[in-house]
């Protein structure tokens, strides 16, 4: 049994059992759900003279969802290719991946761009925390066709280093250190170095990554040719890529005319060019 009981604003009470319809002309309200403002409900209800249709209003402040107060309380952050600010309030973008890999006698490598995170301002607007890289999956073969995943290498290209392979000539090479514990009590224990030099014959370009790993007591190195076709995709990859691990796309699909001309002329920005 359900017993409802309405004050009047004569300061009666008007008491109804069993409801038998309960509505909002703005939503369903469930029991822990936030009224801050006047809502208006409906009330059908039955009793002895039949059925009668009743409205009331309410203005109350209760609880909040949990799910709500998380995420009031804590910053959101968005990882996604996507403008976070075309995400529903609560819920992150879909993550969509993609790569490309290559495969060889020796090993296979696989290329992977990995977004970056923004996280929100007061404001309501959105600044890039963290840029965005491109993953490079390394695996050794363990027989024809066949490579052992689960002894792959990784190595994380910065927007910087993505800058040096884009800029590399057909007799161009580089090399990139990282150490994944710079800075912490681990630092020195683990050394990456990937080296990117043509090949002899001019056909393209070799890609070696030696880990050493003293915490593990791994010593090892996978190399693997890149053929000047495949390479081409890298660099076309990159080109492309680039400007979204910096987070700028998101900045260009917020640029509205109307919106920037008004924001300009209120905002008196100085110009270089007006000094």
């Amino acid at each position: 049994m359900v017993n409802l009981t309405l004050s009047t604003p004569a300061g009666g009470s008007l008491s109804i059992q069993n409801p038998i319809k309960f509505s909002s002309c703005n939503f369903l309200a469930p029991t822990a759900l936030l009224f801050n403002k006047r809502k208006s409900f409906f009330l059908t209800a039955q009793n002895a003279n039949g059925t009668k249709n009743l409205s009331f209003e309410v203005k109350s402040q209760y609880f909040v969802p949990q799910e709500q107060q998380h995420h009031q309380k804590q910053p959101q952050k968005f990882s996604s290719f996507d403008s976070p600010s075309q995400s529903q309030p609560g819920q992150l973008p879909p993550r969509i991946y993609v790569g490309y890999s290559v495969y060889k006698g020796k090993a296979a490598l696989t290329v992977e761009p990995r977004p970056p995170e923004f996280l929100p301002l007061d404001s309501g607007a959105f600044k890039v925390s963290k840029e965005g890289y491109v993953l490079l999956q390394f695996a050794p073969s363990s027989g024809v066709r066949q490579y052992d995943w689960s002894r792959k290498q990784v190595f994380s290209l910065s927007v910087t280093e993505i800058g040096n392979l884009i800029s590399l000539g057909a007799k161009d090479s580089c090399e990139f250190f990282h150490d994944p514990f710079k800075g912490k009590s681990d630092e020195g224990r683990v050394r990456k170095v990937l080296k990117v030099e043509p090949l002899p014959d001019g056909s393209g370009h070799f890609f070696n990554l030696s880990v050493q790993n003293k915490l593990i007591n791994l010593d090892e190195s996978i190399y693997i040719p890149i053929t000047k076709a495949e390479f081409a995709v890298f660099i076309s990859a990159f080109n492309y890529i680039l400007p979204y691990l910096l987070g700028w796309h998101t900045f260009a699909n917020s640029i509205k005319p109307e919106a920037e001309s008004r924001a300009n002329a209120k905002s008196g920005v100085e110009y270089e060019w007006n000094r």
